[in-house]
């Protein structure tokens, strides 16, 4: 691959799942990737010449500003934030753990949120970038015991449409991949 080709991806939720998928992908095409997820222990299967790991939790704000800090002291400018981190609590009425769906709250929209806008401005700044934001069918389609995970999915896509919208006059992207 030619150096100029070669992009600065930070994958979220690298640890499993579609964030695994990608890393795996884009690993493979030399890309330059930053990988976070909160198990350190996958991510180190993961860790190469090209691939750095930062271990940690989304929910952190601190932790937030860390990996900002991190990419752009070491690399100076970010193509691709892909965010694939999140969890999925479900049950009836009468089983719902208020905890368990708070954190998922908290990590599939909050995190999302506060790492979007973080990145989105330096994307402004540099004049280019791509959010790639992994959502779910559930954000439009939903069903019995799945009303808050529907509900951090929809928040996803609409936070996708209205930066699409607000950044359409710029070179920044914004995609929303809605899989199942």
């Amino acid at each position: 691959m030619e150096k100029s080709a070669v992009k600065t991806c930070l994958i979220t939720g690298a640890s499993s799942g579609i964030g695994l998928a990608l890393a795996k992908a884009l690993a493979a095409d030399q890309h330059r990737l930053i990988l976070t997820a909160r198990r350190e222990e996958r991510l180190k299967t993961l860790q190469s010449e090209n691939v750095d790991i930062l271990p940690g939790d989304l929910t952190s704000a601190k932790f937030v500003d860390s990996l900002d800090e991190y990419v752009y002291q070491k690399y100076g400018h970010c193509d691709y934030l892909f965010n694939s981190a999140g969890v999925i609590t479900k049950g009836n009425v009468e089983d719902t753990d208020i905890d368990k769906m708070t954190s998922m709250l908290r990590l599939n929209i909050e995190s999302t949120f506060r790492l979007t806008y973080r990145f989105l401005k330096r994307f402004v700044k540099q004049g280019s970038g791509h959010v790639i934001n992994i959502s779910s069918v559930a954000g439009t389609r939903v069903r019995p015991t799945i009303g808050a995970y529907a509900a951090t999915k929809f928040a996803m896509e609409a936070l996708s449409e209205a930066l699409r919208l607000e950044l359409s006059e710029t070179n920044i992207k914004i995609s929303c991949i809605a899989p199942g």
